[in-house]
Formats: C-alpha cells, sequence, structure tokens
C-alpha cells in the first residue's frame, strides 16, 4: 500500500533540457559548455527537495504515455515521489523545458507546458473525486502549487471546497506568469513565493528591494508573501510583520531550479515545527548551497 504523501506538489513535471556554459553571454551567443537533461518543472523540483529532507510528496500533474514519459515516471519513482495520481495522457506529449545559462546567468528560456494546460482540472481529481480528497472530506494537508497552471484552474483551486482545509503554498513558473497568481490575493489564502519582478508585477509597480514588495503584496491581500531578490534582501510578510535575510554570498554555478529549492526547504522547515526567522534562514543557505553547485 502506498504511503499517505506528508505533502502534494501539483504542477509541472517534465524534462529539463539545460545548456550551461562558464563564459558570459548575450543574445547570439555561440559558445562551448554542456547540456544536461534532468526531471524538472517547478512542482518535481520542490518535490525532489523535500525527498531530500526525508518527506513523501506526491505529484499531481500530467505526464505522456510516449517514452519520454515512461522514463520520467520511473526516473521519479526513483527519486522516491510518489506518482500514482499522475494523469498519464494517451495522446499528449510529456512537456519540457529548455534554458541557456552562462557566467552572468540565466540567458533564455523555452516553457513547453502546454499539456499541463491542456490537462486542466483531470490533475485535480484525486483531489476531488478521491483517494486524496472529496468535497465534503478535504485535503488537510500542505499543497505545493504552481503558476504553469492556467488561470482559472488557480482561481478554481483558491475557492473550491475540496481545498478548503489545505495550506497552500504557491509560486508563479516565471515572470510572465506572475499574474496567474492574482486569485490567491484576491481570496487572501496561501503563502506566496516571489521573487522582486513578479511581485512587481502582482501589484503593477516596480521595487528596489524585497521588504517594500513583501509589504506592498500583504496591503493588496496576500495573506502571507515570501519575496527573493537574489543575492540580495529577501523577505517574509505577514500581517503581523516583516522578517528580512539577505542569502550567504556564494559563487553561483548555476540558476535554474534555485527558486523551487528555496521553496521547497522552507516548507520542509516549517513542516519540521520551525519558526519563522529559523525557516527563512535555512531556506536561504540551502538555496545558496544549491547555487553554488551543491544538492
Amino acid at each position: 500500500m502506498t504511503q499517505r504523501p506528508d505533502i502534494l506538489c501539483i504542477g509541472s513535471v517534465l524534462w529539463d533540457v539545460i545548456g550551461r556554459s562558464d563564459r558570459h553571454m548575450k543574445s547570439g551567443s555561440d559558445v562551448p559548455g554542456h547540456i544536461t537533461r534532468l526531471p524538472g518543472g517547478v512542482a518535481l523540483n520542490i518535490a525532489m527537495t523535500l525527498a531530500r529532507f526525508d518527506l513523501h510528496p506526491a505529484l499531481l500533474s500530467v505526464v505522456g504515455r510516449d517514452a519520454e514519459g515512461e522514463e520520467l515516471v520511473t526516473a521519479c519513482q526513483r527519486l522516491g515521489l510518489q506518482t500514482d495520481h499522475l494523469y498519464r495522457s494517451e495522446d499528449l506529449p510529456t512537456d519540457q523545458y529548455m534554458a541557456i545559462e552562462g557566467a552572468n546567468g540565466l540567458i533564455a528560456a523555452v516553457a513547453d507546458a502546454h499539456s499541463l494546460e491542456q490537462a486542466n482540472d483531470k490533475i485535480l481529481q484525486p483531489l476531488i473525486e478521491g483517494p486524496l480528497g472529496f468535497v465534503e472530506a478535504p485535503f488537510p494537508g500542505p499543497i505545493a502549487l504552481d503558476g504553469n497552471l492556467t488561470e482559472g484552474l488557480l482561481d478554481q483551486v483558491a475557492r473550491h471546497p475540496a481545498f478548503a482545509k489545505a495550506d497552500l503554498r504557491i509560486a508563479p513558473a516565471s515572470p510572465g506568469k506572475a499574474e496567474r497568481l492574482l486569485p490567491f490575493l484576491r481570496a487572501g489564502r496561501g503563502v506566496l513565493y516571489v521573487n522582486l519582478e513578479e511581485a512587481g508585477l502582482l501589484c503593477q509597480t516596480d521595487f528596489t528591494n524585497a521588504p517594500q514588495a513583501g509589504a506592498a503584496l500583504i496591503e493588496r491581500g496576500a495573506a502571507r508573501a515570501l519575496v527573493t531578490d537574489g543575492g540580495n534582501v529577501t523577505c517574509d510578510a505577514t500581517k503581523d510583520g516583516i522578517l528580512a535575510e539577505r542569502p550567504p554570498e556564494v559563487m553561483v554555478t548555476r540558476v535554474t531550479g534555485a527558486g523551487d529549492t528555496f521553496m521547497a526547504a522552507h516548507i520542509a522547515s516549517e513542516l519540521r515545527g520551525a519558526k519563522r526567522d529559523v525557516a527563512l534562514h535555512r531556506a536561504l543557505a540551502t538555496a545558496a548551497a544549491y547555487v553554488a553547485g551543491g544538492t
């Protein structure tokens, strides 16, 4: 019998294709480097980090029954992730993400998450019709959501009775999808994990630092917001006040997945009972180790 999950990770589960070079790059650069293919996607990145903290996450997403999908599901199972509740589509291909990174950070990326968008609410059925939850008996635990879901589906999650008891943790998949999180501002639900640019898009203004952005998100209706700003100060904002801390200084060797790692480490710390300041400190340390090339 499958162990009951500690947390559900809902969103993109796909293959990451990452090209990295140790040289500075700009538009049109053609440089030597290395290309890797790894299990990825926001929901999967979060789940993988949670598993490293000895938690038992379950994935809710869509994965095709193509060769890439079969390989991806096998890879997830080897990582200790529960795949029983994935929607396996016969006609939708497995999603993928492609990024180019240089010594000066992310140069460009393309996310092909069209299958997730087309599957839409099919991926939520285990929470609405069982076995994970029902409308009359909502899932009572933590749920990590990502903005690769459509705004309509995220709005459904924010208001649906099947999610009424869940501890919702939400992150946009990218700045271009930040506004999909607006339903959670309107509903005053969940913990938002955003970077400075994403906070600005949600508030339709520019911010100079994370505490300023966190305060504005709370004023706009957010129940709680964690705002990162690269190597600058990160904050945890609630109506009771703002905590702020600067991440450790490290040599940056990768950036894709850093925000997901921060979010997962923060969730894991709080699930273990850590106070707000301790959880923020641990999450920043974990994310710093990740971008420096650690696990």
